[in-house]
């Protein structure tokens, strides 16, 4: 499975025609595979519910280290075989751990009086937000590839913080934290499929890759957010 390359430069029709059909194969394939991304996730998360993590709480340095190792880990073999069906497997396995890391925090929102409802706008918050990025991407013609530079930069600031917060404990901090995942989330999300419309990303698993931890990072902050200023605890 190659995914890279276009086989015609664009001198003639026919070969901005073809650079058309490619970016929306791209395109297409992304959406398809970040869909089947969703199952492993949720099926991880079933099971991440009904797993005692307490373990991670005590030992949160350790555990950090350790989530770093694998997350980083896990980026760098997706990428590695982002050319080969074997990018799929190890993607989808990737997917299925990040559920498992989510099932923890969904239990303990769920168990709140209005925890389901909680998870609904989490949920349909996200789905707002990545469709709207989604559908102004695809639509503008301006190009967003100088994002970059910002979203860099805000990922470097965003983890050093949250290591530092590691020892602080702040929850304000922590607060701040959660809104700057929201932000720096929907930028990439917008900044990712703007440059597969125009012919930056041509390998769909890297932009699957890209995607879904900005999704993910949205989900689970906006239902962090939401379990500390709307949960009903009466």
């Amino acid at each position: 499975m190659n995914n890279q390359g276009l086989q015609e430069q664009p001198g003639s029709f026919g070969g901005y025609a073809s650079l058309a059909v490619d970016r929306q194969r791209v395109l297409r394939n992304t959406y398809l595979l970040l869909a089947l991304s969703l199952i492993p996730t949720v099926i991880g998360a079933a099971i991440g519910t009904n797993i005692d993590m307490s373990f991670m709480r005590t030992n949160p340095i350790v555990s950090f280290i350790a989530m770093l190792a694998f997350f980083y880990g896990g980026i760098w073999l997706i990428e590695r075989n982002r050319d080969s069906s074997m990018g799929v497997v190890y993607l989808l396995a990737f997917t299925f751990f990040m559920g498992l890391l989510l099932g923890p925090l969904l239990a303990k929102v769920v168990g709140l009086r209005n925890g389901s409802q909680l998870v609904m706008l989490a949920a349909g918050g996200t789905a707002a937000v990545f469709f709207g990025m989604s559908a102004l991407a695809s639509s503008t013609k301006r190009d967003f590839s100088k994002l970059s530079g910002f979203l860099t930069v805000g990922a470097i600031v965003i983890m050093l913080a949250v290591v530092a917060n590691l020892f602080f404990q702040s929850p304000l901090l922590h607060i701040v934290l959660l809104a700057g995942f929201v932000v720096l989330s929907s930028v990439m999300i917008l900044w990712q499929i703007n440059e597969i419309v125009r012919g930056g990303e041509t390998n769909y698993i890297s932009a699957t890759l890209s995607l879904y931890i900005s999704i993910y990072n949205l989900f689970s902050s906006l239902l962090q957010l939401l379990g500390i200023v709307g949960a009903d605890r009466d």
